[in-house]
């Protein structure tokens, strides 16, 4: 269980990394920059995908968390 949680938590990092687009406006936050921060935006093609897959992984790690511990 250890090594999936492991290889689990490896491929959140990169996922979480790829998302650059969400970055910048945090960025923009500091820098003072915010014209384009509050748009709404509609995630389309891979930029949906990497967020789904973010979710995805971060709910799989959180459940398997929860089951390490009580077991």
């Amino acid at each position: 269980m250890e090594i999936v949680l492991l290889v689990i938590a490896i491929l959140l990092i990169i996922i979480v990394l790829l998302q650059s687009a969400k970055a910048e406006g945090a960025a923009q936050i500091i820098s003072g920059g915010t014209t384009d921060l509050f748009k709404n935006r509609k995630e389309r093609g891979a930029e949906l995908v990497v967020t789904r897959v973010t979710w995805v992984l971060g709910l799989t790690f959180f459940i398997i968390c929860l089951v390490a511990t009580f077991l």
